[in-house]
């Protein structure tokens, strides 16, 4: 990592230095590979109620709560906001479509990076646009410890999902730390486009199909091809924003 990708972050944001002291976690697409699960489940939901959402419109708007996904999509296809009714059948037929998949697997280097961040002193906040209950309680299965809902940020906490910087500041409130205390991992453009919003250092690692250039246009500090690859340059990374 350059010392040139932390120089622009801090110029960007009017800050003198960074002092590392929290880690702000996506959870779909970062922690798990969840994304491949959301696609069909949007697709097959949506389809039946008359939208239509492939799978780059799954990807470019992952990190918005569910409302704000359905009436985006309702706005360019049928011209209108959706209804609460709408809404809310669209997404419990999506949340039943994904409960009813095999779960999502954890991603590769996620348990790795986790256990090395807490071991080493700094905190772990997961910030989610998710709402799926299903996924948010196998947190503590696969991840033993590392959350609880004093360090959590998903959908119900939030008026303003992801691009709104809300979500990455409440996250930073939870942590108690300033921005230039964070950093944030991200794999999604929307996630990207927030974190940034909220003056955080913003790796994305790229775990879908979207090209490098669309996280880099969001706004991203650093691109990693993979979370194992970031695990693998964590401790190159932590003490460069030290």
């Amino acid at each position: 990592m350059g010392d040139s990708e932390i120089q622009h972050y801090l110029n960007r944001n009017g800050f003198e230095r960074c002092a590392l002291k929290a880690v702000l976690f996506d959870m779909d697409g970062v922690l798990y590979d969840s994304m491949p699960n959301h696609v069909r489940a949007w697709a097959g939901a949506s389809g039946e109620y008359g939208l239509h959402l492939t799978r780059e419109d799954v990807y470019m708007n992952e990190g918005r709560t569910g409302s704000g996904t359905i009436n985006l999509f309702a706005r360019r296809q049928w011209g209108r906001d959706a209804t609460d009714e709408e809404i809310h059948a669209i997404y419990e037929a999506k949340a039943r479509r994904f409960n009813a998949m095999d779960e999502a697997p954890v991603m590769p280097g996620a348990p790795e990076l986790l256990q090395t961040v807490r071991r080493e002193g700094f905190q772990i906040i997961l910030v989610t646009g998710s709402g799926q209950r299903s996924l948010l309680s196998r947190l503590n299965h696969a991840f033993p410890g590392m959350f609880h809902p004093d360090t959590m940020v998903t959908s119900f906490d939030v008026t303003r999902g992801k691009p709104s910087p809300e979500p990455y500041l409440k996250g930073l409130h939870k942590a108690g730390v300033r921005p230039w205390e964070a950093l944030v991992v991200e794999n999604a453009p929307l996630g990207v486009e927030a974190a940034v919003a909220a003056g955080i250092f913003t790796v994305a690692v790229n775990t879908g199909p979207l090209p490098d250039n669309v996280l880099t246009e969001a706004g991203a500090d650093r691109i990693y091809p993979s979370l194992q690859a970031m695990a693998d340059d964590w401790h190159h990374l932590q003490s460069a924003l030290q």
